[in-house]
């Protein structure tokens, strides 16, 4: 598979599982309503790993520009590919989200609340300070892409133009990544929400 496919359909997962966990979680009438933020983070794991699990073979699973720029500044990914990665991310990301919008469309009607409505699909600061804001997703964007980074073995590139790598571990080599989102959005998310995640 095209790598580019591969971060389409794997950020389309990503999306729609995290998203859709959200949705799930703050609209109206839902199942999920009110389940809590327990839930949403662990929804968010499960989300990074289905997607990274369906797309590292054919593209390391980057699901995210941050990761991507990240990969490539140190080498692991060839410059050229950059854009079409990022690319592939936005629009995995718009698909994933749409498909949110159309599964809940109901919920979203019989819910007043617009700002659970955009919770669906972005975070904001509990606290309005753009520069606490920043510096708290920067960090939790750094501990995102450095533990990455130490995941992967040195004759484990990824994406340098041919072989895609995966973590070493076959597909549960992806649980700590899953793990990592997951611990991230339970230590560090209650400040601005953790979208850590610019496709997103």
């Amino acid at each position: 598979m095209n790598p580019y496919i591969a971060e389409i359909i794997g950020t389309a997962l990503l999306v729609l599982f995290g998203n859709g966990v959200v949705a799930n979680v703050v609209l109206a009438r839902t199942k999920g309503n009110s389940a809590g933020w327990i839930v949403i983070t662990a929804g968010w794991g499960i989300a990074v790993y289905i997607g990274a699990f369906c797309s590292a073979e054919h593209s390391g699973a980057h699901l995210n520009p941050a990761v991507t720029v990240a990969m490539a500044a140190a080498g692991k990914l060839e410059p050229g590919m950059v854009a079409g990665y990022i690319g592939s991310q936005m629009l995995g990301a718009i698909i994933g989200a749409v498909l949110v919008f159309l599964f809940y469309r109901e919920h979203f009607r019989a819910s007043e609340d617009a700002n659970a409505k955009l919770a669906c699909f972005s975070t904001a600061p509990n606290i309005r300070n753009p520069l606490q804001a920043f510096f708290c997703e920067a960090v939790g964007t750094f501990v995102l892409i450095l533990p990455i980074f130490l995941m992967v073995s040195p004759s484990m590139e990824l994406a340098t133009g041919g072989e895609a790598a995966t973590f070493g571990l076959g597909s549960l080599g992806l649980l700590p990544v899953a793990l990592l989102v997951f611990g991230i959005g339970m230590s560090l998310a209650g400040t601005t929400g953790y979208a850590i995640n610019p496709a997103r």
